[in-house]
């Protein structure tokens, strides 16, 4: 059956929906049932994500979202589609970006805003101690002591395992068991479920999200975003289940060479298998 509506876990999917000017109300709403009552976003500004890293390396690392609310909170949104080695490191490492940032000439108190990473994983992490987590589709992260108290308050990271998700319409319960299941299951519905009925956001994002909607130069970019995607996730999974992720940059390499042939750009081989752009360009 022929997709009515654009796949989310694709790049251009996900900007179109969470990334345009116009979609603003759409990202607020989505961050909002993500957030704590006192760290609610009323405004925010799209940020530049090549203004940040101090090197021409670092601002290569392009997040998918970087925004800034009214109040000067940070928040990173990234939409990751494939398992890869060391993604926790890299959240990490992305996270100390909008910290860096804050940073002020002269005389300065070190005082921050709150970042938050947020990420949306096309995969699950497998690395659970109990069934029980290994069901959990949200996990918030934040510093805490040995005494499982929290150290810092202003360091948030939110992952969204998105195979975990698995209610269905009549099982929904809250706003972000709506937005789960909009992001899961958009590519295949061929009409607005009834939950979503009366809802001005979600039909906004529905109507963003139709692919008739789409100009001949957006829909050959979503085309071509969606193979990147098939290829991707094509190539990662087959080496996870070959046991290539376990560090082995032999793995890594053969996986970045699958995707140069297939078209991939580079930055996104980068962000996929960790390996810098420098090694990926030694491969052509």
């Amino acid at each position: 059956m022929k997709a009515k509506y654009i796949n989310p876990f694709t790049d251009f999917g996900f900007k179109k929906i969470f990334a345009e000017e116009a979609s603003k109300p759409l990202l607020i709403d989505f961050l909002n049932t993500l957030l704590p009552e006192d760290s609610q976003i009323k405004e925010l500004t799209f940020k530049n994500t090549e203004n940040l890293g101090q090197n021409v390396l670092e601002r290569k690392s392009i997040f998918d979202i970087y925004c800034e609310a009214a109040n000067g909170d940070k928040f990173i949104v990234e939409l990751q589609k494939a398992k890869q080695n060391f993604f926790k490191d890299r959240t990490v490492y992305y996270s100390t970006f909008p910290i860096r940032e804050q940073a002020e000439k002269g005389d300065w108190d070190y005082k921050l805003k709150a970042v938050f990473c947020i990420g949306i994983l096309d995969f699950t992490f497998d690395d659970y101690e109990n069934r029980t987590q290994n069901q959990e589709v949200v996990h918030t992260i934040k510093l805490k002591n040995q005494h499982g108290k929290t150290f810092y308050e202003k360091l948030t990271y939110v992952y969204l395992e998105m195979p975990n998700f698995n209610k269905l319409e009549i099982e929904l319960e809250t706003r972000l068991d709506k937005w789960l299941f909009f992001i899961k299951h958009l590519e295949d519905f061929q009409y607005i479920p009834n939950i979503f009925q009366n809802e001005i956001v979600f039909g906004q994002a529905f109507e963003k999200a139709e692919l008739a909607k789409l100009s001949t130069e957006q829909f050959e970019s979503y085309e071509s975003s969606l193979k990147e995607y098939r290829d991707i996730k094509g190539y990662i999974d087959t080496a996870f289940i070959n046991g290539k992720e376990e560090g082995k940059i032999e793995g890594k390499i053969e996986i970045a060479k699958a995707l140069l042939e297939s078209g991939v750009s580079i930055a996104i081989i980068s962000k996929t298998t960790g390996l810098t752009i420098a090694e990926i360009e030694s491969l052509d």
